[in-house]
């Protein structure tokens, strides 16, 4: 059965379902979301900045800073909706740091002068009290420091840690370390670094929202987002090129809800769930990723295409939750072509 609606109300435009049951990607209705906001600042995260893989080198010594910073940050430009967000570094998600197994990693934490609460960091890759929280509350202009050494690979979560835990985690506070194995992960053409997080407001219409903790505690977000913000990967697109292949690190920082990650157009060839640098799992369509967990995927981008990745709970797409990889290249006949058989 043919399905001819369209479902543009929920995706303000951007996705349509079409006649021939395929998705496509339209120009999103209110313009870019770098377009400007009075008094706010872009805070998505990069999703190229991926930190150095670690290669065939040996272990050593790392030192890496993450500053809160609390910036009004912009939302959703096409409404012009602005958020007090909470960051590491100014950036939602934090900087994705990478070490590898046998590292001494130096953590210093910082809490901008101008901040109006205190904040600290959980890493789930740490051994020691609370991920290095305890050792790391530190009041606005405040910095303290620890060292760990890396013992387990894998991809982890980071995030605040200080009362209301999930409060700092919705206004932005999380991010994703990976210990990579010893030798390094297998060379790839691309990689990139995306996380999901839910932020709870009063559902102001334009302008400043404020953060509401009954809505967080109902665990009913007014936006579902992507790198920080509404749509940031969707007005600005990750670009490959047709026979790349491609690593995704993607995380959750929740603080509520799982995600069913799922990229339309595309298969997951190798899906590594929990964050695990095992065997992967082989011919992946969605990939389920809780709270506080992560994944890394790869898939080789076969046919010129915009690949959507989403999460598979939909409804939450009209919250924002939206990122597109565009593939660039010849056409690939034999893998997928308009028509009819002849």
């Amino acid at each position: 059965m043919k399905v001819k609606a369209i479902i543009g109300a929920l995706s303000l435009g951007m996705l349509a379902f079409g006649s021939s049951a395929s998705w496509a990607v339209d120009a999103p209705a209110g313009g870019a979301a770098s377009a400007a906001v009075a008094g706010a600042v872009e805070i998505w995260q990069d999703p190229t900045a991926v930190g150095t893989p670690v290669g065939k080198r040996g272990p050593k010594t790392l030192k890496f800073t993450l500053e809160s910073v609390e910036v009004e940050g912009i939302l959703d430009a096409a409404a012009k909706t602005t958020f007090k967000y909470w960051t590491y570094n100014g950036k939602v998600p934090g900087p994705m740091l990478r070490a590898r197994v046998g590292d001494t990693v130096e953590i210093t934490m910082k809490n901008a002068k101008d901040s109006e609460v205190n904040h600290n960091v959980d890493l789930h890759a740490v051994w020691g009290q609370g991920g290095g929280a305890a050792a790391t509350n530190v009041a606005p202009g405040e910095e303290k420091s620890f060292v760990f050494k890396a013992m387990n690979p894998g991809l982890y979560v980071y995030h605040c840690a200080t009362k209301i835990i999930p409060q700092h985690i919705s206004s932005g506070m999380y991010g994703l370390i990976l210990i990579e194995p010893e030798g390094g992960l297998p060379k790839v053409d691309k990689e990139f670094y995306m996380m999901q997080g839910e932020i709870y407001t009063n559902g102001a219409a334009t302008g400043h929202r404020d953060f509401d903790v009954p809505s967080m505690l109902a665990e009913h977000p007014t936006d579902v987002v992507i790198n920080g913000s509404r749509n940031a990967l969707f007005t600005n697109p990750m670009k490959v090129k047709v026979g790349d292949n491609v690593r995704v690190f993607f995380g959750v920082g929740g603080p509520n809800l799982t995600s069913a990650y799922h990229a339309i157009g595309t298969v997951f060839d190798k899906v590594w769930n929990e964050g695990t640098t095992g065997a992967p799992l082989l011919n992946v369509q969605t990939t389920v990723v809780p709270p506080g967990g992560s994944a890394m995927v790869e898939f080789k981008a076969r046919v010129p295409a915009k690949y959507i990745f989403v999460d598979h709970a939909l409804s939450r797409f009209a919250k924002g939750n939206v990122a597109v990889m565009v593939a660039e290249g010849a056409e690939v006949p034999d893998v997928f072509r308009t028509g009819k058989l002849k």
